[in-house]
C-alpha cells in the first residue's frame, strides 16, 4: 500500500482523516504569519513535525529551524542554553557562547514541552516575545533578534497554569494561534494507512516484502495507540525485525485490553472489559453521527431527553 495512493501529504505531514485535513488547513494559514504558535497535543502525536511544516511553510523556510526540548536541560543552564553567555559570566564560561535565540534568528525556533521551563525563566521568554531583545548570562547589552515561536506541551494548559507549571501571562502570550494536535485514536483509518506506510518504508530499506497478518490488521485497527503515531511506528519496526515473512504485532503492543470500539456498517463492536461509561460515550457519539448531528432524532433514537443528550455532550 503506497504513501502516494493513500495518504494525503500536507507539507512533511501525512494522513487523510478529517481530523488531519482540519489541522492541514489551520497550519497551512498560520504558516503563512509570523504568529507565534503553541501546539498541544499527547506525547508522540508529532507536534515537533507539525513545527517544521510551519516552518517549511513559511516565508522562514530557508532559515534555521532549531528544536529544543525544555525538559532536557537543566534548570540552572537553561538562560545560558536559550540566551547564550559572555566569556567569564560563571564558572567554566571560558568563553563568549551564542544561545539558540541568536542561531535561530530569521529562522525559527520551537521549544517542546514548555511547561517544563523554570517559572522564572518563562519571565524571560514573555520579554523576549513582547520586545525581541534579551541579554546574554553575564552580559550588559542588549541583543535584538528576529525569531518565529512555536511552542508545544503535551498538558492541558488551564491545569499547567493552576498546578503554577506555566505563568497564565506566558499562555496568552503563546497562543496567539493555538493548535490542537489529535491523538491517532481520532484519525481513523489513518492507522492502517500510517502502519502499512511504515511497513512500506522497512520494506523498501531492507529489500523485503513483509506484510501484516489479518490479526495484526485487526488488533492495529482496533487499538487505542496511547502512545501515538510515535508507539505505532516502534511496533511496526519491533515486528518487521523479528517476522519473517508475516508481521504479527500482538506481542510488541503493552495492554491489548486498551483496545478502542470499533464502528462498521452502522454496528459498534466492544471488547470485553470496557468500562461502561467509555461505552455509552461511544453509543452516543456514533448514534450522533449515525444521525448527521441532528440531536433531536438521536435522543429519540437513545430513549434519553434531548437535556439529557445535551448534558452529555457537554461532559465529552
Amino acid at each position: 500500500m503506497s504513501l502516494d495512493n493513500s495518504l494525503k501529504r500536507f507539507g512533511i505531514m501525512c494522513g487523510s482523516s478529517p481530523a488531519m485535513e482540519r489541522l492541514a488547513q489551520q497550519v497551512e494559514r498560520v504558516a503563512a504569519t509570523d504568529a507565534t504558535v503553541l501546539l498541544v497535543g499527547e506525547s508522540g502525536t508529532g507536534k515537533e513535525l507539525i513545527a517544521k511544516a510551519i516552518h517549511q511553510m513559511s516565508a522562514r523556510a530557508q532559515e534555521t529551524f532549531i528544536a529544543v526540548n525544555c525538559g532536557a536541560i537543566p534548570a540552572h543552564l537553561i538562560e545560558a542554553a536559550l540566551f547564550g553567555h559572555e566569556k567569564g559570566s560563571f564558572t567554566g564560561a571560558v568563553k563568549q557562547h551564542i544561545g539558540y535565540f541568536e542561531h535561530a534568528s530569521r529562522g525559527t525556533l520551537f521549544l517542546d514541552e514548555i511547561t517544563e521551563m523554570p517559572v522564572d525563566m518563562q519571565v524571560k521568554l514573555l520579554r523576549v516575545l513582547e520586545c525581541g531583545t534579551f541579554m546574554r548570562v553575564g552580559g550588559d547589552e542588549e541583543v535584538k533578534v528576529d525569531v518565529r515561536l512555536i511552542a508545544a506541551t503535551n498538558r492541558d494548559l488551564e491545569s499547567a497554569v493552576k498546578q503554577g507549571n506555566l505563568r497564565e501571562d506566558l499562555m496568552y502570550r503563546l497562543a496567539v494561534f493555538p493548535v490542537r494536535v489529535p491523538p491517532l485514536r481520532e484519525r481513523g483509518s489513518d492507522i492502517e494507512l500510517l502502519a502499512n506506510h511504515f511497513l512500506d518504508v522497512l520494506n523498501e530499506k531492507e529489500n523485503c516484502d513483509k506484510k501484516f497478518s489479518p490479526a495484526s490488521l485487526e488488533v492495529i485497527r482496533s487499538y487505542s495507540w496511547p502512545g501515538n503515531v510515535r508507539e505505532l511506528k516502534n511496533v511496526v519496526q519491533r515486528a518487521f525485525i523479528l517476522a519473517t515473512d508475516t508481521l504479527e504485532v500482538e506481542e510488541y503492543i503493552s495492554d491489548l485490553s486498551n483496545r478502542k470500539p470499533t464502528l462498521h456498517e452502522g454496528y459498534l463492536n466492544f471488547f470485553v472489559g470496557t468500562p461502561l461509561a467509555e461505552a455509552q460515550r461511544e453509543i452516543i457519539l456514533a448514534t450522533l453521527k449515525h444521525y448527521s448531528g441532528n440531536k433531536r432524532l438521536t435522543a429519540e433514537a437513545l430513549g434519553i431527553s434531548l437535556k439529557t443528550l445535551y448534558n452529555r455532550l457537554k461532559e465529552y
